[in-house]
């Protein structure tokens, strides 16, 4: 490949079903008009800077870390991590001279880790398929922090359809886009709480739900008669959050069909429940985000999107109803339906 490459990756918001992913549930997510851009010159050597943070990341190729982690050089700036995790599975077609450029919030549940890794490899020259590339990605995320984190990300940012969300089913991984009418606006806002995944309770989480699994079977299909036998209360919950979430996702996307915004709006604020009950991952700052969001006339759901933690929170809403999100909170956004990664 010759002369200028430039990739751009979306973030995404998920509408509803998180936790589900690593557990072979369901989840609804939607890549949003946020996103992360690399612009440069194919070039020998891999040279990136970026507006995420100060420094540079300087690579000869090829790129061998030996699938660890901890082979990652200390002095790399926290986005560097995730390019030279990329750069060392890919391995790149070209080296790379350039600039990355994003307008996705980082720690705030959007996604903007996926988008970068996502973005990395396509402006490397990655050319496979959609699956292969989010495959990909959840690699360089494990790399890059040792975070056993699932592939919903990377799948919203892969497998996006312009004005859909993407229903995907983690046990066959059977993506499915679903339509987003026109008179359903989605609001993004932020927390103010930022938070990394690596950082947070999060493989905390995985094990409960790998150690439940391993006692009753796959926990989206359990009954509530075995979830409920479980003698750990801690791992009680954790199922509990799974099969329920995944059977919220199911009616959230039969409401988008319809178009029965009450019913979706009804599934997102009991998964923001559930969440911050049984899966215990909502903060008190997210907590009261949610009610103020609910307090506002044509606001029909509201849950927190993405791990929890902290970060953002999504709410479902009749179009022109919420006009300013930022008035919240100081950082919010309207955001719109976008299309997939793509290398131009």
């Amino acid at each position: 490949m010759n002369g200028r490459v430039t990739a751009h990756a979306p973030g995404r918001v998920n509408l509803i079903g998180d936790h589900t992913d690593y557990c072979g549930g369901l989840a609804l997510p939607c890549a949003i008009d946020l996103g992360v851009t690399i612009d440069g010159v194919v070039d020998e050597r891999i040279v990136l800077r970026s507006s995420l943070d100060d420094g540079v990341v300087s690579l000869d190729r090829p790129v061998d870390l030996d699938g660890r982690a901890g082979a990652l050089p200390a002095d790399l700036p926290i986005w560097g991590r995730y390019v030279t995790a990329v750069a060392a599975l890919l391995p790149p077609a070209h080296g790379l001279s350039g600039r990355i450029e994003s307008d996705l919030p980082a720690g705030a549940g959007l996604s903007s880790s996926a988008a970068l890794e996502i973005a990395v490899a396509l402006a490397l020259g990655f050319d496979g398929a959609p699956m292969d590339l989010a495959r990909l990605g959840q690699r360089a995320e494990h790399l890059a922090t040792g975070t056993p984190t699932g592939l919903l990300d990377q799948i919203a940012i892969t497998h996006a359809v312009a004005g859909h969300a993407t229903c995907i089913d983690f046990t066959t991984l059977a993506v499915e886009p679903v339509a987003i009418p026109a008179d359903l606006d989605i609001v993004v806002v932020h927390s103010g709480q930022e938070r990394t995944v690596a950082a947070s309770a999060y493989a905390e989480r995985v094990d409960a739900c790998t150690r439940a699994a391993a006692l009753i079977g796959s926990l989206p299909f359990a009954s509530v008669h075995d979830i409920e036998g479980l003698d750990d209360p801690v791992l009680r919950r954790r199922a509990r959050h799974v099969r329920s979430e995944t059977a919220r996702v199911r009616a959230a996307v039969e409401a988008l069909r319809f178009g029965d915004f009450l019913t979706l709006g009804a599934a997102m604020t009991e998964s923001h429940a559930s969440l911050r009950d049984d899966f215990e991952v909502s903060t008190p700052v997210l907590d009261a985000l949610v009610e103020r969001l609910l307090r506002v006339d044509g606001v029909h759901g509201a849950r927190l999107t993405g791990a929890g933690f902290g970060g953002c929170v999504v709410a479902v809403c009749d179009e022109g109803a919420i006009v300013d999100p930022t008035a919240f909170t100081g950082r919010g956004w309207i955001v719109q339906p976008t299309g997939a990664a793509q290398r131009t």
